[in-house]
């Protein structure tokens, strides 16, 4: 037998969050449906993510590509859609590529080329036709132990990307952000957007999402326009770290 949270206590924490969500997008003047909650699912076990997907949960967030690879060796479901949100190694790009439906957390050129040259073999061979969704991590913070690219850096990032990864397409931004307090946060977050406003005028893309707001700051980041929120013990409860 596990710990796991019950099944009704995690749909009382949805339920919840759900309802903060759409009073955080009434607020800022748009629709409860605009944002998109993802389910953390770092060092939960994986009846705690089936119960997850019963609950309405679409979206799964991972953090390191070991532990995804184990979960998807015992997976029982069917397709799930998978994001990758945590600091991702260059070798480790191409199975990232085969785990993710998306990976958040590109902070770097040497990251976006790695993972180009693996999609770039694919296409050789005629596989993965369509571009693969990516989000630049921007650290907006300013804080050195978190990853993303400085503010200042995205929109050259941006252009470089578009410019020489064919097979790559930037689907917007993603940030952390700090743990000083909600008004640091809120200035974090609004950094990130005026950042995507940047780089639509300037280069002329769609910045379809912005992944900002977590457990405990997730409000003021719908509040400054995120699409993507990602959750994780506000979900699922503790993490079970070591099971």
């Amino acid at each position: 037998m596990t710990d796991n949270i019950a099944i009704e206590t995690m749909r009382e924490n949805i339920l919840e969050i759900r309802a903060k969500i759409a009073q955080a997008a009434k607020r800022s003047g748009r629709k409860p449906e605009d944002v998109t909650l993802i389910g953390v699912s770092k060092f939960q076990p994986l009846e705690s993510l089936y119960m997850a997907l019963d609950c309405g949960i679409t979206i799964l967030g991972e953090n390191r590509v070991q532990e995804r690879e184990q979960k998807a060796a015992s997976w029982k479901r069917g397709k799930t859609e998978w994001h990758m949100i945590g600091h991702l190694q260059r070798n480790k790009a191409k199975k990232a590529l085969e785990l993710f439906d998306c990976i958040q957390s590109v902070d770097s050129f040497g990251l976006a080329s790695a993972l180009e040259k693996n999609l770039a073999s694919k296409s050789d061979h005629g596989l993965n036709a369509a571009p693969y969704a990516i989000m630049i991590e921007a650290n907006t913070s300013g804080e050195e132990t978190k990853n993303g690219a400085a503010p200042g850096e995205c929109l050259s990032l941006a252009d470089k990307i578009i410019s020489e990864c064919k097979n790559l397409k930037i689907d917007g931004l993603m940030t952390i952000g700090p743990l000083s307090g909600l008004s640091d946060s809120r200035r974090s977050f609004a950094l990130l957007r005026s950042i995507a406003e940047d780089i639509s005028a300037k280069l002329g893309i769609t910045m379809r999402h912005l992944s900002m707001g977590m457990s405990g700051d997730f409000e003021p980041a719908i509040e400054e326009g995120a699409s993507l929120v990602r959750i994780g013990t506000g979900i699922f409860g503790p993490r079970h770290q070591g099971k």
